[in-house]
């Protein structure tokens, strides 16, 4: 046997000892990555103002904790709280608006009534504070689990920007990729990844602050459920509904016909019409601008959008980071197999 086929095979199962060694970790360690790569320039600013990549790396991963988590963290547990201390007056009287909803709908949807009136009709405070309580564990279970890979993407995320030069220079010399394609394929993914990146935070943070600001008006935790709105708005074409559907439900439950109607109109007009029609796509193109020189990729905002929706289906809420880092791998790959087969065509 030659010895490159013998090395070959140590290789070989070396790789498959390594993937069944570090499986379980594989997601988080590829989060921590991507986030690296979008924050890259953060990072380099880091380390020139304190001349230490190490200090970089600490700061950095600081604020992702601070910045990303903190808030996803506290919305978890404090949602868990409230699911737990539910009020059964307050269910009941929802119960009441929804049966009594169903009973007298709309003109328009007079043709649901058959239907929803079955299912109303088997449905019982019981079952609905059973489901609460339910879900309550589901989330409080889910809340650990969170925590628990959320610690590891910040200890992942470290490393990658402590060693993710050294790294990278390792991969170059390994790789039969010429040092003009390797740049390219960095290049590119790092200037997709960073637009998506601080997209996804921009207007997560503006549309959550417009919703919690109202929210605070009616006198109810408008830093919750800030937060809540904005993770809800990373969903494409429903994720505000989720919001204030239940909110305008709950008022006109509790006989607030006016916060009710306030809450509906002020989601519809401001922040799904003017805000995320109007304003966001501003946002994105500013970032645009300040992040991408002319050479670098861009992909078009339809499909950053289909991205995500992609990723949000197949990998859950990591997809968002997930789904517009793989299109934008497939298709840088693409260009280089392109690349490549107009040089042949110009030798031959």
């Amino acid at each position: 046997m030659k010895s490159q086929y013998f090395v070959a095979i140590l290789f070989g199962m070396a790789l498959y000892w390594m993937y069944l060694l570090y499986e379980p970790f594989l997601l988080v360690m590829t989060i921590a990555a991507l986030l690296a790569i979008s924050t890259a320039s953060v990072q380099s600013y880091f380390e020139q103002l304190f001349g230490s990549k190490f200090y970089a790396a600490m700061l950095s991963s600081i604020l992702l904790g601070l910045l990303f988590f903190a808030p996803l963290g506290y919305f978890l547990a404090t949602i868990t709280i409230k699911l737990n201390s539910i009020d059964m007056d307050t269910l009941i009287k929802i119960q009441a608006f929804i049966k009594h909803l169903i009973e007298n709908p709309p003109e328009f949807l007079n043709f649901l009534k058959p239907y929803l009136g079955d299912s109303m009709g088997d449905m019982h405070i019981k079952d609905i504070s059973a489901a609460a309580l339910s879900i309550a564990a589901k989330i409080g279970a889910y809340s650990a689990g969170f925590v628990k890979n959320a610690v590891l993407v910040v200890i992942f995320y470290f490393f990658s920007q402590y060693y993710g030069n050294t790294i990278v220079t390792f991969l170059k010399r390994i790789v039969h990729m010429s040092a003009r394609e390797s740049n390219i394929l960095s290049r590119e993914l790092s200037s997709v990844m960073s637009v998506v990146f601080y997209s996804i935070i921009a207007t997560a943070a503006f549309e959550g602050a417009l919703f919690g600001l109202a929210i605070s008006y009616m006198g109810q935790n408008g830093l919750l459920f800030g937060i809540m709105y904005g993770f809800s708005s990373l969903i494409p074409i429903v994720g505000g509904v989720l919001m204030w559907v239940p909110f305008m439900i709950y008022e006109f439950a509790i006989g607030n016909s006016s916060n009710a109607i306030f809450i509906a109109v002020y989601s519809v007009m401001v922040i799904a019409i003017i805000a995320d029609t109007f304003i966001k796509p501003m946002i994105i193109k500013e970032i645009n601008t300040r992040l991408l020189d002319e050479d670098d990729a861009k992909l078009n905002e339809l499909v950053i959008f289909f991205a995500i929706l992609a990723g949000l289906s197949t990998f859950g809420f990591w997809g968002m980071i997930l789904g517009p880092a793989i299109t934008a791998f497939f298709l840088t790959i693409l260009k280089l197999f392109e690349a490549r087969s107009n040089e042949c065509d110009g030798i031959i």
